[in-house]
Parts: C-alpha cells; structure tokens; sequence
C-alpha cells in the first residue's frame, strides 16, 4: 500500500499538535515516528488509521493502482497500541476466532499454527484476563502480523515485552513483514524501529 500525506495537522481546541507533516511511504517501506510520550505520535498513527480526521492537509491511500476511500481503509490495515483493548473475557482461541472473522489469516498460517507461534503454554480455559502484560501483547502483535492486511500499524509495540519478547517481535517483523507498508510509534527503545527505512521526527512539526 502506498500512503501519501501532504500537509496534516491535529488541532485540539486552540492547540495545535503538529502542523504541515508531508510524507510519502511506498508499498513495503517502512517509517518510524518518534517522539516523546504526549508529542502526538499516536494522534498521527490514528490519523492515518482513519479514526481521527486531520484538521489541515490531505492523505490518501494507494493499493494496486487504485486509491482506497477513507471511510474504508480500516478493512486494509491491523493496528497494535496500547489504548486498543482485546476482549479479557475470552479465552485465547475465542480471540482469535473473533478477530479472524473479520480479518483473513495471511497465507499459511491458521489457529493452530499460530498458537504454535506464539508458544504460551497455557490452558485452553485460561482468560486474556489471567494473562501477564507481556502475554497480551504478544497476543495484540500475533494477532496484527497474521492478519492478510497491507498495512500495519504500531504503536509502541514491545511495551511489557521482556527481552525474549523483543526478540520474538524483532523475528515477527523479519518473517512476516513481507512488502507490507509498516509504520512504527517509538519514544525510547531504539530497537523496536531500527529497521525501519524512514524516520519522522514528530517533535519538528510542532507550530
């Protein structure tokens, strides 16, 4: 997918949160924003998950030749952050029969081979609810990297991952990145978006 933004700004109330970000990202690049907590990283990503709605400047979204509506984009991408919640009332494979049913699996991968990927070691019966921080977010990423999307979107993603989990996530992206468009919210673990081709400072587009 390539995404194309060209002047955005977010303003809330009489502040402005960033102004005039331009940037091109072309099917399979990926970019890192990077900022401080409160810099308006994340206000950005969910710009350009379409949940929010700039208050200047256009984007638009590009798949195989075609645009993508914004009202739309949502059925193209999968998105990790820590403000979106799972369901902690559902057991692991009621998670993933939920989420998959309206996201395809990638090609390859299905229930079973994704519980192997994930390797918890847990009951069946066991809740999201009974599971460690570092648990559920490997589940959040598992459940973003195996969906057949062009986009992903992530938002500190190795938050509550210990250094296994690092590793476990650095391999996620090796593996299964393919030429997925992928963009990465980072404020302080350099690793989490060191492979990334593009970098945008959001603290320089501050009004």
């Amino acid at each position: 997918m390539n995404i194309y933004l060209d002047g955005i700004g977010k303003k809330f109330n009489t502040e402005w949160i960033f102004r005039n970000v331009s940037l091109e990202l072309l099917s399979g690049g990926t970019c890192a924003i990077l900022g401080r907590n409160g810099s308006g990283k994340s206000t950005l990503l969910q710009i350009i998950a379409g949940s929010i709605h700039p208050t200047s400047g256009t984007i638009r979204y590009e798949l195989n030749g075609r645009d993508i509506p914004d009202n739309l984009i949502f059925r193209e991408l999968a998105m990790v952050a820590p403000y979106l919640e799972m369901i902690e009332d559902f057991t692991l494979e009621e998670m993933l029969d939920f989420h998959f049913s309206f996201k395809s699996y990638l090609p390859g991968i299905n229930a079973n081979k994704l519980k192997d990927i994930l390797d918890l070691k847990i009951r069946k019966s066991k809740t999201i609810r009974q599971y460690s921080s570092g648990m559920k977010q490997r589940v959040k990423l598992a459940l973003a990297f195996f969906s057949d999307v062009p986009l992903l979107l992530l938002d500190e993603p190795v938050m509550n991952l210990d250094k296994a989990g690092m590793e476990w996530y650095l391999q996620l992206v090796k593996e299964y990145s393919g030429k997925r468009t992928l963009i990465i919210c980072s404020n302080q673990h350099a690793q989490e978006s060191a492979f990334a081709v593009k970098s945008l400072q959001i603290e320089d587009f501050k009004s």
